[in-house]
């Protein structure tokens, strides 16, 4: 299947950057959200982006300009979904409002339309019956700031067609991606099952006080070579999304440890409205945070 046309739903932080991305490689980019306000709210975003594309990535004003003249923006899902070779959903994760969501979307799309979902906890065998296409549907997941960190995890359920996942994986690779298969569903993907052990480990060292947030960092940055440590990927991932996760593992294990680690998030961080690099703190102070300072390392 020849992908043109894209509709990114949802223009949250990874929605408005899948379909930055996307119009930047010349794809038509459909925005869905649920109003007006929303939307506008996410052209400020779009805006933004454009800044960080030319900073970051060399590119010139004409081309983030020929990239906003590829995205258009609806409210009405069956608008904005008409035509549409591909839907990307970037809503909340919460099962019910997906479900929802697929439900209503079922009945507007076109019959050939695929649809992915960038669902970084839920699999995709959850939504597939509500689908009402299971095997033209499947995960496409990106990484934060996915101009720089271009990862596409792509993961079908037990019904994806090969074809429909084998079109995906070309169009991810068309957007710039490194796409990277999985071949059976796996919560979490390949990065997250990496990486929320770390964040994990890192967290409960310094709430059971082993080390300070500025050592657990400098010991990974020193050991690995990484250019950031544990809280600093907390920092740019959201002490919001953290402190969730934490609470509904908390919720679920009624283990102690992370109990007294949602309290601790909660408390120091939440409550203060410390939620890393979108409140300019979160464990660390931005946009000039210790971890990048000269000598951190030393």
């Amino acid at each position: 299947m020849n992908i043109k046309t894209v509709t990114v739903a949802g223009s949250g932080v990874l929605g408005a950057q899948i379909a930055f991305q996307t119009a930047v490689h010349q794809y038509q980019v459909h925005v869905y959200d649920i109003s007006d306000a929303v939307l506008e709210k996410a052209k400020t975003t779009l805006q933004q982006l454009a800044s960080a594309y030319q900073h970051d990535l060399g590119l010139e004003k004409a081309d983030t300009d020929a990239a906003f003249s590829r995205i258009r923006y609806f409210t009405d899902l069956a608008a904005a979904v008409k035509g549409a070779d591909l839907l990307i959903e970037a809503i909340p994760e919460n099962p019910a409002i997906k479900t929802e969501f697929y439900q209503k979307l079922a009945a507007v799309a076109d019959p050939q339309t695929i649809f992915a979902t960038n669902s970084s906890t839920l699999l995709p065998s959850q939504f597939a019956a509500a689908t009402g296409r299971p095997a033209q549907f499947l995960s496409l997941h990106f990484a934060n700031e996915i101009w720089k960190h271009n990862t596409a995890e792509i993961m079908g359920h037990p019904g994806t067609d090969k074809a429909t996942f084998d079109t995906v994986v070309a169009f991810a690779k068309s957007i710039g991606m490194v796409a990277l298969p999985l071949h059976k569903e796996q919560p979490g993907y390949i990065v997250n099952s990496l990486l929320v052990p770390l964040l994990d480990a890192a967290t409960t060292l310094l709430v059971r006080g082993v080390a300070d947030v500025e050592t657990i960092d400098k010991t990974w940055m020193v050991a690995t070579g990484a250019p950031v440590g544990p809280f600093g990927i907390l920092d740019v991932v959201g002490i919001t999304t953290a402190y969730n996760i934490t609470n509904m593992a908390a919720e679920k294990t009624k283990d102690p440890e992370k109990i007294k680690a949602a309290a601790f998030l909660k408390e120091n961080f939440i409550e203060k409205n410390k939620l890393g690099t979108a409140t300019g703190e979160g464990f660390y102070k931005y946009p000039n945070p210790s971890y990048r300072q000269p000598g951190f390392l030393k």
